[in-house]
Parts: C-alpha cells; sequence; structure tokens
C-alpha cells in the first residue's frame, strides 16, 4: 500500500541494514522488533504531550491558483501537486505523485509529494496517526510541533501537522503534512525540507500546499 512519506533517500540504505539483520540471529530481530515499537509509543507520547491546538501555526495557508510558471502533475482522482521552477518531478509509488530539489550531491533540499489517502487516516486522527506512521517508517527522534484541523483549501478542508524527525542517514527534517477531503476522495500532501534549510525553503513549500487542490 503506497502511503505518503518524507524524503526517501535513506530507504535504500534502512532496507540493506534490514535485510542484513535478517541474516543474523533471531535475538538480534527481537531486539530490532522492541527497539521499534519503543520508537513509536515514543512517537504517540510526543503526539499526545502536545495537546494544545496551534492554528496559528498555519496561517501562511491561503489557498490560491498555482503561481505562474509553476507545473503541475495531476493524480487520477484529480488531486493537483503542484512545484516550481527548479524542482523535478521524480519517481515514486504508482499513483503518486512527487518532486524535489536536489543539491549538487544528489541530496533534497526540498521535497512535495501526493498520495492518495489509502489508510487508516482521518481528520479526527491525523495528528497522532501522521507522527506514529513516521515512527513506523523508521524515522527517529519525531517530534510534533504543531497540528490543526478545520483548515481550508482550494477543494475541500483539511487538517495539518508540523514535524520533524530523523532519518537513518542522520539528516533532520521539518515537514508539513496535511490530510484533505476533497469532492470526491482524499488526499495526503507533505513538504519537507532538511532543517537547516528550512527557513529558505518553507515558503516554497507552504505555496505549494497553498495552490493544491484535492
Amino acid at each position: 500500500m503506497a502511503t505518503s512519506r518524507g524524503p526517501a533517500l535513506g530507504l535504500w540504505l534502512v532496507g540493506i541494514a534490514i535485510a542484513a539483520g535478517g541474516c543474523g540471529t533471531s535475538g538480534n530481530a527481537a531486539r530490532t522488533s522492541t527497539a521499534a515499537v519503543a520508537s513509536t509509543r515514543s512517537a504517540e507520547d510526543t503526539a499526545s504531550a502536545d495537546a494544545a491546538p496551534s492554528a496559528h501555526s498555519f496561517a501562511w495557508l491561503h489557498p490560491a491558483r498555482v503561481p505562474k510558471g509553476w507545473q503541475s502533475v495531476r493524480l487520477v482522482g484529480g488531486a493537483t501537486l503542484a512545484y516550481p521552477r527548479g524542482w523535478s518531478a521524480m519517481r515514486g509509488d504508482r499513483g503518486t505523485a512527487t518532486a524535489g530539489l536536489l543539491d549538487g550531491h544528489r541530496r533534497y533540499e526540498g521535497y512535495l509529494n501526493l498520495t492518495p489517502r489509502q489508510g487508516a487516516e482521518t481528520q479526527a486522527n491525523w495528528r497522532s496517526f501522521r507522527v506514529r506512521h513516521n515512527a513506523e517508517e523508521g524515522e527517529r527522534a519525531v517530534t510534533l510541533q504543531a497540528s490543526a484541523a478545520g483548515l481550508g483549501f482550494r477543494v475541500g478542508r483539511g487538517a495539518c501537522v508540523r514535524d520533524a524527525y530523523t532519518t537513518a542517514t542522520s539528516t533532520r527534517y521539518v515537514e508539513i503534512a496535511c490530510l484533505v477531503r476533497g469532492a470526491h476522495a482524499s488526499s495526503v500532501i507533505v513538504g519537507a525540507a532538511p532543517s537547516s534549510d528550512w527557513q529558505t525553503q518553507a515558503p516554497v513549500i507552504e505555496r505549494a500546499i497553498s495552490a493544491f487542490a484535492a
């Protein structure tokens, strides 16, 4: 099942690590499983601790048309992802859309992904679901920074979170992830960037999310 995720440069390395771990003893597997459960619980505790709504953190969200000169990718269900000049469309899971900005070393400076809702995520559980999902994907130190529900988009309404996490390559990312219900279906749009680039890339990511049409 395709799930909307953040930058996946470290996933290949994670896959190798998992495969290598599978060649070891069952004790290693048990320790890995225990660590994964502990990470998920820690992420859920972090989300629960930050119980106050933070809609002001999404005051930048002003639904608007796609800026002139931007490119767009439309999914079969009608949801559309827009991305700016200098960014490139990238391969992703079937039925999804991904765009990114890479530096000279092929590392993400900015990332956008659009995926149809396919799991148990809902407007009501989005804040806890997203944090738990990131932990289950192998991200570490997942921290919820802000969340809000009932936000207006070009088409439909949605719930958003802003969180931070560390990948298997030890890169710290900040992401904004929104679950938006449109006229016919719900979609998840994610924008992320390394924390060191966040101040530069956040306005672009926020503009892309503001232009999103579910």
